[in-house]
This record gives structure tokens, sequence and C-alpha cells, in this order.
């Protein structure tokens, strides 16, 4: 990994933007990064609708909602929109974006009678797409495996598992490392180079069909680290 960084990098972010953050997982990870102490902005192409989300999670500590050109006003940037909207967004939000860590969870993938399944991704995977949109921001992929529904249930105290880290710049990835801990039980371990981001995408496929056969949530946890 190179040792370049971004501005900021290796610091602790004041406030995190959520671009699609009224979605599950947006919304489940907005819940926990306020829980954190975190400043978080939710962002939606309805402004109204992230402000709606946003009043919905108050009680988890610091959240707003805005349009997601000012979510991308964060400090540090996770992408959670579907695939069909991911790269038109970023194109759009690239000059707003540089400087940045940014951080894509997005998979592309399909649902049919047989179950789920990755769809390929013309870069190799959406980290790859968003790195090639965005050459000034600092891409990392991470937080693809975390169930939505246990990230936003206030019950759920814990989530035992490990979030797969990828990127190419040292401090970029430590950070989002320390971000993944910030879920209590979570931990961010280092998955690789974006180039290794297209199967750790996929896997989601994966875990998508353990949790309907097994009526679960479940995760990853990485063995002797």
């Amino acid at each position: 990994m190179t040792e370049a960084s971004p501005t900021g990098a290796g610091e602790r972010p004041r406030s995190i933007g959520i671009l699609g953050g009224t979605g599950p997982q947006g919304r489940g990870l907005a819940r926990r990064f306020a829980a954190a102490g975190y400043q978080v902005v939710i962002g939606s192409r309805s402004a109204d609708r992230a402000e709606s989300t946003a009043a919905e999670l108050a009680a988890a500590g610091q959240i707003s909602g805005a349009a997601n050109t000012d979510a991308a006003g964060a400090d540090l940037v996770i992408v959670a929109v579907p695939y069909d909207g991911h790269a038109e967004l970023l194109a759009e939000l690239a000059p707003k974006l540089a400087g940045k860590i940014v951080v894509d969870c997005v998979n592309r993938l399909g649902f049919d009678k047989q179950g789920p399944y990755a769809i390929a991704v013309p870069d190799g995977s959406c980290a790859q797409e968003a790195a090639r949109i965005l050459p000034d921001s600092t891409v990392i992929g991470a937080f693809h495996h975390v169930s939505s529904a246990l990230l936003d249930d206030p019950e759920v105290t814990r989530i035992e598992l490990d979030v797969l880290v990828l990127g190419e710049d040292r401090a970029a990835v430590e950070q989002v490392c320390d971000l993944a801990a910030a879920i209590p039980g979570a931990r961010g371990i280092y998955g690789g180079r974006l180039r290794n981001a297209g199967q750790v995408e996929a896997l989601t496929a994966n875990i998508i069909a353990v949790n309907r056969r097994y009526k679960s949530h479940a995760g990853i946890r990485i063995t002797d680290v």
C-alpha cells in the first residue's frame, strides 16, 4: 500500500456523510456511527426524505438529513446507494469528494427464483468503479457484509463480525478499520487492495443466501488475527 494519504487521513473524522443514507444499509450505519459520537449527515436525492429519516434516528445521536450533494461535504463519505445510480451520482459529486476518503459499500447483485447472485461490474468491482470516477479521492471498500437489520435495531448492542477493508492507502485503510471498530463487537480487517474488492462484494450474495436459508443475520469472522 502507498504511504501517500488524503487530507485528514489518520485523524478521526468529525462528520460522516452517507450517500443513500435513507436505504437500509445507510440508515443502519448512520445509527451506529451517531451512537459512537460522530456527526452523521444522511444524504438522499430528496432532502425531505433524508430529514425525515434523520428525525426517526434522532435518539441515536447527532444525525441530520440533507440532499446527497450536501452530505458529500462531510469529512468522510460513505456510498450506500443502489448500483443503478452509483456511477452517475459519483460523477456528479466528484468535485466535492476530491481529497476525501470515500468508503464504498455497494454490491451489484441480482435476485431470481434461484436466489441472490453477483452481477459482474465492468471495472471489476463497485469500489474500482468508484476509484476510476473519483481519481482525486481515496476510495476504500468496506461494510459489504454487515446486516442492515442488525445495524438498525436499537435493541442489538453488539454485532460480532469482521469488516473487510480494502484499499491502496495505508492510513486511509487504518482509519476505516477504526471506523468499523466503532460498531460494538465489530473489527476492521485489512482485506487487500482494491483489485480484491470484486470477490468481497460478490460474497454478499452467498451471505444473503445463508441468511435466507437459516433465517439468520450472518456475518463473517477472520480467524487467527
